[in-house]
Formats: C-alpha cells, structure tokens, sequence
C-alpha cells in the first residue's frame, strides 16, 4: 500500500526507500563507495591482498611482527602470562602484600591511589627570574637561536622564491596563530610588522609540515640534552600520555560539533595533545569534539620519529579493547586511567590453569574466557592491518573510522576487540597489583592536564577557541601553539642549564637537580604571555573627538 496506491506504481516512494536500503548498505559494508574516504572497501585502506600474500615475510618483517606470525605460538605464550599474573597478583593480595586493594560481595574491586610523598626540595619557581617577567618573543628568538628552528619554514614552491622574510615576521605569525590573536589585529597593534608582509608570510611558509618540523627541531634539541631525562624513572624507558581538550569554535566549521557536557549549545572540537615524562610535546591534532578520542592514540605513537614511548597513558576516551590489541602489536604498553575499573570483567584462556569458580574465591577470577577460534581465522588480517599501520601506508584513524562506520561488526574488528581482552586483562591485574604503576599513571597524566592549562594561558586572544574553520587551518594554529609550549619548556632548560653550570659546588648543584626531579619544568609564570602596554602621551588621545 506504501509503494502502490489505487493501482499506480508511486515511484517517489520507491526512491526514498531504495536511498534507505542503500544507506544501510553502505554502513554494513554490503555496498562499498570507490571514492569515498570514508567509505570505501577496508581492504582499499590496506596493503593490497595479492601483495601481502606474495611478500608476507617480508611486511612482517620490516613492521617489525615477525615474532606475531604465528598465532597459536603467541596465543601460547599469552596463556603462561595470564596465569602467571593471575597467580601473582592473588598471591600477593592473599599474603597482605596489597593493603589498596579489597573485594566487595559483587566481585567488584575498588583500588586505591595514595599520592606520593612529597619530598622535601627546592621549588623551581624560586629558580626562575623572579623580577624580570621574559617576553615570549624574546623567548622564541632565543630557543631559535639554540635550535634554528626557523629554518624549517620553507617556502611552497621550489622555484621563483623570493628573499625570506625577517625572522621578526615569523615570530609574528606564530603567535597570531598560537596565541588566537589573527594576523590583522597582530599586525595593527604590533610595531614593525606589515600587515601585507604578515599575511604572505602565513600563506607561503606556514604549512602543517613545516610546524610539525619546527617542533621536531626542537624536540631534537632537547632530546640530547642531560638535564631532561632527570625525569626518566629507568634509563631506557619512556612514559607517555595523551589527552583531548574541548575547544570552541567562533567561526562555522564542518570539523566543529555539539558537546553538550564541555561547550554547552556551542560547537567545538577536540584538541588530542601528546606528552611525555619530560614535558616534551611531540604531537596534536584537531578533532571533532563528537569523536572518540581512542582512534587517534595510535596516530600519535606512530607519527613522531623522534619521541619514542615505551608506555602510553590515556583517560577512559582514549582507551578500547581494539586499542589495547593493536598497541600490544605494536609494541608499545597501554596504561590508561579507566573509570570503574573495578567492574571491568576480566578474562582467561579456557585450557590454561586460570578458571571460573564461584563469587566467594578471594582474589580476581575470570568473568568469562577468550574466544581464541575468533582470534584465530582472523590472524593473517590482524597481521596485514597492524603491518599497515606499522609502515604508514594508511593512518590507525582512518582504519579505525571505517572499521567503526560498520553498522554491524566488522569480523576484523571483532577479532581485533577479542584480543584485546588479553592484555587489557593482564593490565588491569598489573594496575591493581602494582602501586608504583598505579601512581606513576597518575603522574604522567598530570603532565598533560598540565600542559592543557598552558594552552589556555598561551591562547589568549580569543577565549580559547579557534578562529578558523578548516581542520587543516586549525591543525595549523594548534601546531604553532604548540610551537609556542616547546620552545618555553625548552628555555626553562636552558636556562636551568645554565644556572647548573654556574657553580662548582657540588651540594648546590645536588639541590638543583633534586628540585628539578621533584618538580615540574612545565612552568610559565616568569614569562609574558600578555604583551606589552602603551602608555606614552601620544597614544593618549580623544579617538571620538568630542
């Protein structure tokens, strides 16, 4: 009766009915769009089949998976792992060796986290000029005269470049960008900068690749220098963490969206900012602010080749089952901060010596047990789809978009998913058993919630949100923002470099480096971040003239 009506076919109906079934294919990926980014078939995302069928051996081993290739000897090795930490951590908790953790009648186990002790130290506040506030121009010419950053900014075209403008220029632009202010208010309220010079400036130099290596230019810098791995707690280790940052949008934006909780009835986005144990800020990117944050983890650990992170810490957004599996691939130990992690199930190989018994057994037991034949028929994918990653032949967010566009679960994301269940179990057993873990977690996750206040101090001109409209754009100011926390945290450096040079007494300097291990180097009260003010009798005048 829909679709006809007193014996006439109503072809308008038909239609909106075909549009329907279509949509709905195109989410389950019945129907795949060959030009689409965000639709087209996975394996269009991958390295081809044929391809990786022909020249296996060698993707795994240049993505470095030549240890995963096969299955059964990983799931094996897997099985010994779980029980052992099994064993461990419930032997410890029935010994007394774990006074944070209980059991309540539910299963459920809350876990606490007493903060460390504060260990008495000088503060690196009274190490820092104290009368002379440093201006952040002065700041930028200095770290550029240490690293030479600038030199980065090259322009677009190869041929017909003209004569690069002043240094005085780009610092100019960096911080019309980093700091919200926009070029034409920059350039009216700033002295010996042209409004013209300014906007071609920006239009020629400034591209998301030569921001992102300006950055790394000083990441490299302070990456060879003694006095950051202060903070390493091991020599060979690297922590890590990531974390999103609502940010308005005053300008319409396809990439900005409703967030409720964060903007109120405004549109936003997310800022994803990547840190490590040393205060160096080696990646971000631009979301939006309805987007998991999750997806885009891994795109932080694979962008940067200068920062190497050995563990990666998130909040609950940033964390998945799928995200625990492919960085477990990867390489990389997946710490985050998961909330109500005492309701998580946890899991067990069903032929290992870990089984499900009744509520009233002390210490943790597995919910359920792992599905190894879904792990299994799906590892040869697996394998292709990390190797992808691995190689940078597609990004981990796109893959992760389309495997998430399905409206019914892709096989290799189930597979993905079913494996993760491995070590984000092995994780939370370590978590709740290790309180040096657990603190260490706490810390680092510190860092970026530290480095998001910076952000908001640096980002001044306009409320914290950004002017511009496309990603790339906002992409763009978020990278000169973060241009701009690299180059103070790298002059806080050097000049605790220098301050520890100065004397040769022994006890003095023993003090400094304990006042820097015990304190954060994140610190920008001595800088001027407000610009300077006017006051001569000149620019006293009546502008109405009445």
């Amino acid at each position: 009766m829909i679709v006809a009506q007193d014996g006439k076919f109503r072809v308008s109906l038909y239609k909106a009915l075909l549009y329907l079934a279509v949509a709905d294919a195109v989410k389950s990926g019945v129907l795949n769009l060959l030009h689409s980014e965000k639709y087209r078939s996975l394996d269009d995302y991958m390295i081809p089949k044929f391809d990786w069928d022909e020249n296996r051996d060698e993707y795994l081993q240049r993505a470095e998976l030549t240890s995963y290739s096969d299955c059964q000897a990983t799931l094996k090795a897997l099985l010994q792992a779980v029980d052992f930490r099994y064993e461990e951590t419930n032997s410890r908790f029935m010994a007394g060796d774990n006074p944070f953790l209980t059991f309540r009648n539910n299963g459920t186990f809350p876990v606490s986290t007493p903060k460390l002790e504060e260990v008495d130290s000088l503060s690196l506040g009274g190490i820092f000029p104290e009368r002379k506030y440093i201006p952040l121009l002065e700041a930028l010419a200095t770290v550029d005269n240490a690293t030479g950053f600038l030199e980065e900014f090259e322009h677009w075209q190869m041929k017909n470049r003209h004569t690069k403008p002043a240094k005085k220029v780009f610092f100019a632009g960096i911080m019309a960008y980093g700091c919200d202010i926009g070029y034409r208010k920059l350039a009216q309220i700033s002295r010996q900068i042209n409004e013209n010079e300014l906007d071609n400036t920006l239009n020629w130099y400034f591209s998301l690749a030569n921001i992102q290596s300006a950055n790394d230019r000083i990441l490299q810098f302070m990456d060879k220098m003694e006095i950051p791995d202060i903070y390493r707690n091991q020599a060979d280790q690297l922590h890590t963490s990531s974390d999103g940052q609502k940010c308005g949008v005053s300008v319409d934006s396809l990439n900005a969206n409703y967030s409720f909780k964060y903007l109120g009835k405004d549109k936003g986005v997310s800022v994803v900012s990547f840190i490590d144990m040393r205060q160096m800020m080696w990646h971000s990117t631009v979301i939006s602010s309805a987007e998991r944050e999750a997806a885009y983890v891994i795109d932080g650990l694979m962008h940067n080749d200068v920062i190497k992170s050995d563990i990666h810490s998130t909040d609950t957004h940033g964390y998945s089952e799928v995200i625990f599996a492919s960085t477990f691939l990867l390489g990389f130990t997946f710490a985050p901060r998961i909330k109500g992690l005492g309701r998580q199930k946890l899991y067990a190989f069903r032929n290992g010596k870990t089984k499900i018994t009744g509520q009233d057994t002390q210490g943790f037991q597995p919910a359920r047990y792992i599905n190894e034949e879904i792990t299994s028929v799906q590892w040869d994918e697996m394998l292709r789809f990390i190797a992808t990653i691995r190689l940078k032949i597609t990004t981990a967010s796109q893959l992760f978009r389309r495997l998430n566009s399905y409206s019914k679960q892709h096989p290799l994301y189930k597979a993905l998913k079913e494996f993760g269940k491995i070590p984000k179990t092995l994780f939370i057993l370590k978590y709740a058993d290790d309180l040096e873990f657990r603190q260490s977690i706490e810390k680092q996750l510190n860092k970026v919630e530290g480095s998001n206040k910076l952000s908001k101090a640096i980002s001044l001109g306009n409320d914290h949100a950004f002017s511009q409209g496309e990603k790339e754009d906002q992409d763009i100011a978020e990278g000169c923002r973060r241009l701009i926390k690299n180059t103070l945290i790298c002059w806080n450096y050097l000049y605790l470099a220098k301050e520890l040079g100065k004397d040769n007494n022994e006890e003095r300097r023993n003090e400094l480096i304990e006042a820097i291990r015990n304190d954060s180097v994140m610190r920008w009260s001595h800088f001027n971040l407000q610009g300077e003010y006017d006051f001569s009798d000149e620019k006293m005048v009546d502008s109405i003239g009445l």
